[in-house]
């Protein structure tokens, strides 16, 4: 029996080449700690694999977010540098992301590339942004004045206000069971009834939240245009909340150059939770602050998987609070120490107090009562 090959006993590495192979238990196990992106190619190697990684990447509905603010080393954006490293560490597929990025460093990075064609990059800035996430993954990118971040890293740090300088994040959202995300992107061209319930925007009972944001708003016409957005939203039972904005990318073909529009994303499903707070113009201090956001409490939203937006004015910030910087941000963050915060200061706000969840009562908010000036509105994103 011993001349016989069929019965050799196994070496260390055919029994560890037997488990990896057959062992579902176990493969699976490895799997969970490797990021996406080589757990796609993993998934190439045989069909067990490819079985086992598509498992674990259902698993992985945990969102995740990229921020950094500058100044750039290179002649591209902080945030592309930094989304260029960590997408290979992330543990989870993207399906739909949201960027934001300053306005001004935005244009700085794209006036390096209008080089001669011999120096010419291949892609724009944007499109090199674009192109760190999977082909099929919708990518929504906004520019505006300022940024709120939460640095990105192992440990939770405190959000920052970043009304000056280059700063920026990218919120990458998986598929996630019982919740629906619709990117939707209208210009005067395209808007109408019938694209707003395609969005999910009307005639939806399941909708919950409406994060949208306006750009070239202050052009002739503009104003109309945001009431034919605004007027159905008002009516219905979702929160609403948002901002005017500088430019948006990639964008329209459709669009013409300086044209006003919008874009946003429609939440819908039963995990879906929402609840915002309108901080007025007469809240000018850190003590009225963090006790307008602790209204937010009410809406008793876990704080796992649940996301912070605040959208603030550019007349407000340091300047606001008597040279204090950080100051809403910071309240925030002291009512809700385990959730990241994100957004912008813009050229107008939309929104109210509103909170949605099973057993809400709302009073019906005209299209006036959501846009505002000086103010922020603070709102909670619970994604199951």
């Amino acid at each position: 029996m011993d001349d016989n090959p069929g019965f050799d006993i196994p070496t260390s590495d055919n029994k560890a080449t037997y488990v990896l192979s057959n062992v579902v238990e176990v493969v699976e196990r490895i799997l969970t700690f490797v990021p996406t992106k080589s757990l796609l190619r993993i998934a190439s190697v045989c069909r067990l694999w490819s079985n086992c990684a598509r498992r674990v990447l259902r698993t992985q509905q945990k969102l995740t977010w990229v921020s950094a603010c500058g100044p750039s080393t290179t002649e591209v954006h902080a945030l592309y540098n930094a989304l260029a490293e960590e997408v290979e560490k992330v543990f989870l597929l993207p399906k739909t992301v949201l960027a934001m990025m300053d306005c001004d460093a935005f244009k700085l990075t794209r006036h390096c590339y209008r080089q001669k064609k011999s120096k010419r990059s291949r892609h724009s800035p944007v499109e090199e942004l674009i192109q760190v996430f999977p082909k099929n993954c919708d990518v929504m990118g906004i520019t505006t004045p300022g940024i709120v971040l939460t640095p990105s890293g192992c440990r939770p740090r405190p959000p920052e206000e970043h009304q000056e300088g280059e700063a920026g994040f990218a919120i990458m959202l998986p598929s996630m069971e019982g919740i629906h995300i619709r990117p939707f992107h209208f210009c005067q061209k395209s808007l109408s009834p019938s694209a707003l319930k395609e969005a999910g925007l009307i005639d939806n009972p399941e909708l919950r939240v409406v994060l949208l944001f306006v750009y070239e708003a202050y052009k002739s016409g503009g104003a109309r245009f945001l009431g034919q957005i605004l007027e159905p939203l008002a009516k219905s039972k979702a929160l609403i909340a948002g901002g005017l904005v500088e430019s948006v990318f990639p964008t329209r073909l459709c669009c013409g150059r300086g044209a006003y529009g919008v874009v946003g994303l429609a939440l819908s499903g039963p995990k879906v939770q929402g609840a915002s707070v309108l901080l007025e113009q007469d809240v000018s201090s850190p003590k009225a602050a963090e006790a307008t956001i602790r209204r937010l409490k009410a809406a008793k939203i876990p704080e796992r998987n649940t996301l912070g937006f605040m959208f603030a004015c550019v007349g407000r910030g340091q300047n606001y609070y008597s040279n204090q910087s950080n100051v809403e941000a910071d309240a925030f963050q002291k009512v809700f120490p385990g959730v990241p915060l994100f957004g912008l200061f813009g050229n107008g706000e939309i929104g109210c107090d509103r909170i949605v969840k099973d057993d809400y009562t709302l009073c019906d908010t005209d299209t006036d009562g959501l846009q505002h000036e000086y103010t922020t509105v603070m709102t909670l994103v619970h994604l199951g």
